[in-house]
């Protein structure tokens, strides 16, 4: 069944108004007409069946029928910090990661990114970006959306990360240590609804610099197992293994 996410002003009480890009889709994608039903989750996580009631010009309103008890988002709190990377890649990470269960992503500019974002080119991309995580949401019969920041520098990263719980970072020297622990050992400390950050270097990795200004600020450096990572396959890798460990396992 297809899923929306609905702004929190469109909801009152057990009616609902779908608007914009969701009212095409409705409309003119799904072709759904009066008597069809959807999934609608609202801003605070609860979800419903929803039936069509009223099909407009520019508004499709519906009626709950059933309120869901889903249990489909991480049990942990989990934020990928991504080196900007080249190319659309960024935007993978977005999709995929939302679909393995990531509640926030922040873009850096690492001192080895070769790309150079601008808050005028930002300001383009940030809707994009948004767009991108609703609609793997959807895709996912997730019950909540990600967020996205917009980019930050290494000291407003390191800022931002007070608040975490745990912190770690994927630093390539890490594999060269026979002594290193596996992953395993750091997320079974892990407690549940307790925060993460997961933070990733771009194409050419951490510098030295990033790496001590890291570890001086808490974060714990950890290896992706005994192979070199592409940037756009270590956050998925670290994502899929908090599932595992955290969904499934337990």
């Amino acid at each position: 069944m297809q899923r929306y996410f609905i702004e929190q002003d469109n909801w009152h009480d057990d009616k609902i108004k779908i608007v914009a890009d969701d009212y095409h889709h409705i409309v003119h994608v799904m072709r759904m007409e009066v008597g069809d039903t959807f999934i609608a989750n609202r801003h605070d996580g609860q979800s419903a069946i929803c039936r069509v009631n009223i099909i407009q010009d520019t508004v499709v309103e519906a009626v709950v029928e059933e309120w869901l008890q889903e249990k489909v988002e991480s049990p942990i709190d989990i934020t990928i910090v991504q080196g900007l990377p080249k190319g659309d890649k960024w935007e993978l990470i977005l999709q995929k990661g939302t679909e393995l269960g990531a509640s926030h992503f922040i873009p850096f500019q690492a001192d080895r990114s070769v790309v150079k974002w601008d808050h005028k080119k930002l300001k383009k991309k940030l809707p994009r970006w948004q767009k991108i995580v609703k609609e793997a949401s959807e895709q996912s019969h997730r019950t909540k959306i990600p967020t996205v920041d917009s980019v930050l520098t290494t000291d407003e990263l390191i800022n931002n990360s007070a608040t975490y719980n745990w912190k770690f970072f994927a630093y390539e020297e890490a594999t060269r240590e026979h002594q290193s622990l596996k992953l395993h050992n750091y997320f079974s400390q892990i407690k549940v609804a307790q925060s993460v950050m997961v933070c990733i270097g771009p194409e050419g990795g951490f510098s030295e610099k990033e790496a001590t200004d890291l570890k001086n600020a808490g974060f714990q450096a950890i290896r992706l197992g005994p192979r070199i990572l592409r940037t756009e396959t270590a956050s998925l890798y670290v994502l899929a293994n908090l599932s595992y460990y955290f969904e499934e396992m337990r």
